[in-house]
């Protein structure tokens, strides 16, 4: 066997599971599987299917998600930096499957990172409603607000906050909340040897105690008829069952979603925490199990957790909530959205959730956002003022020669920062907030410098100018790591008379990358140093 279980892990694991338990060993001797997911935020699925580098084989559990051979390196293609598909363990994709988003939902990602179920959740809300998507690591929200920007998301934002802090905020606000708890971490000791090692000093105890704060906090921003989906990537019943149990008895206004069985998922197993409980809760075996031995995939358990409400009633106490709370001082300020003409106005296909939570206040504080600057008194808020008006008007300006499209949401302008968000400023009054939405671009002196994920979450018709590179040319691996490239004038493609010198987007066999710049033959590379190809 090449993985050290713990002693005492594999003790508990033979009681456990009896029969099963030689077979379930076994598992530890194959070697991992590995799989990608395809970001349809950015590529349809039979596209990707056309085009992929891979050998595909379908997951079970999720539409969207694939078997890879075994040792190959998906990080290593282009595509991977065009944000075409994200790699992902297999048993991993299962949560959000069954959270069952729709179009249009406020759905909360509460253990976030590094942002794998983030970027699931937002394919499937396909640009539509909002995603609040949180970590209280300030350090793993670099790794989850990077790949909410790589896969091309317009609609989240990121916070670096506590269960607690985002209740204060978003009281029965979510129609769906998704639960990642913390865990020991045992289905992943085959995948990762370091958990197994460490698994003495995280026990299961300590995570008990976060799982249960995390569930307790939860129930109180789910809207009236909304769905929790906790899961963890642990097999002690206590992180598991236990932990359902004990949040069906303080709430007696959910119930259980049995989980389909299919495609090896194996029921859960409410004696394992007691014959009580067992008698008391036998709807826990509607809760599910990923065994390594019976899927092609690493051990998780999953609760669906529906709540017995009319979501009308929850809505009704949004807006009194919004129209009743204070705003904050003015650190952030907000304006209407731009369309193409540099207009200020309420974009077309803005989601229901944004006109549900009602107009744009003056602002808010945003304790912890990166770039944060203070002033006080009056002429800070002047100064503040003028500012954000000249970011504005660099930005209109950008916009109006620029692209092709209409923004939605809400414009935030923090100090020279420009972002679109899907909610009013004072909904993020007092968090420590990683990304307001969409982050666009900077001004720079008068001058608008667009963002890294402006480009790669557009689409190429919605850029005056763009430029396509093929990934199996050389061309496309040299603008990844930064370098300038020749570009001769007849491949830019322009719209609208645009003159070809300025700003370009760059595709990689028709899907956005980057910008450059290009002038008289010569494409500036303006590829990020920290997004860039770094292997030979």
């Amino acid at each position: 066997m090449g993985v050290q279980l713990p002693t005492a892990f594999v003790k508990r694991m033979e009681q456990l599971l009896g029969d099963e338990f030689e077979a379930f060993m076994a598992a530890y001797d194959h070697t991992p599987h590995a799989g990608i997911r395809v970001n349809t935020l950015k590529i349809p699925m039979e596209a990707f299917k056309a085009i992929s580098p891979f050998e595909l084989r379908p997951i079970p559990w999720c539409s969207t998600g694939f078997y890879i051979p075994y040792g190959t390196k998906p990080g290593l293609h282009p595509y991977y930096h065009a944000g075409l598909y994200y790699v992902q363990e297999p048993s991993a994709m299962s949560p959000v499957e069954l959270l069952d988003v729709a179009v249009d939902e406020a759905v909360l990602d509460l253990c976030a990172a590094p942002g794998g179920k983030s970027t699931q959740i937002a394919a499937k809300l396909q640009g539509s409603g909002v995603l609040v998507t949180n970590d209280i690591s300030a350090e793993r929200t670099k790794a989850l607000a990077k790949n909410v920007e790589l896969y091309g998301v317009r609609n989240a934002v990121v916070l670096n906050e506590s269960p607690d802090r985002i209740a204060e905020a978003f009281p029965h606000f979510f129609d769906k909340i998704l639960i990642d708890a913390p865990c020991s971490g045992e289905g992943m000791f085959r995948k990762d040897e370091d958990m197994a090692k460490q698994w003495e000093t995280h026990s299961v105890e300590k995570c008990v105690v976060m799982q249960r704060d995390i569930l307790r906090v939860a129930a109180s921003m789910l809207s009236d008829g909304g769905r929790i989906v906790y899961s963890t990537c642990t097999f002690a019943p206590e992180e598991n069952e236990g932990m359902i149990a004990e949040f069906l008895e303080a709430h007696p206004d959910f119930e259980v979603i049995p989980v389909p069985l299919g495609a090896g998922f194996a029921s859960g197993h409410p004696e394992w925490v007691s014959e009580e409980v067992a008698s008391a809760h036998p709807e826990l075996r509607g809760t599910a199990r990923l065994w390594p031995h019976l899927v092609e995939g690493e051990g998780h358990f999953i609760a669906v957790l529906q709540h017995q409400g009319s979501r009308a009633v929850a809505a009704e106490k949004i807006l009194n909530m919004d129209a009743q709370r204070p705003r904050g001082k003015q650190h952030l300020s907000v304006v209407e959205p731009l369309t193409r003409s540099g207009q200020s106005r309420h974009a077309v296909g803005e989601s229901k959730r944004n006109k549900k939570d009602g107009k744009p206040g003056k602002g808010a504080t945003a304790r912890g956002f990166e770039g944060s600057r203070s002033r006080s008194g009056k002429e800070g808020l002047k100064s503040a003022a003028r500012a954000s008006h000249d970011v504005m008007e660099s930005y209109r300006q950008f916009v109006q020669e620029q692209l092709e499209m209409s923004f939605a949401g809400y414009t935030v302008v923090y100090g020279d920062r420009i972002y679109q968000s899907p909610l009013s400023s004072h909904r993020l009054d007092g968090l420590k907030v990683v990304r307001p939405g969409w982050f666009i671009g900077t001004d720079k002196k008068g001058r608008f410098v667009p963002s890294h994920p402006l480009a790669v979450a557009l689409r190429p018709s919605e850029a005056v100018r763009s430029i396509n590179l093929s990934s199996s040319d050389a061309e496309a691996i040299r603008y990844l790591k930064g370098e300038t490239l020749s570009i001769p004038v007849q491949r830019i493609t322009l719209k609208n008379d645009a003159q070809p010198k300025g700003y370009v987007l760059i595709c990689i066999d028709g899907y956005t990358a980057g910008w450059g710049k290009w002038q008289d033959g010569m494409l500036k590379n303006e590829y990020p140093t920290g997004w860039r190809w770094t292997s030979v």
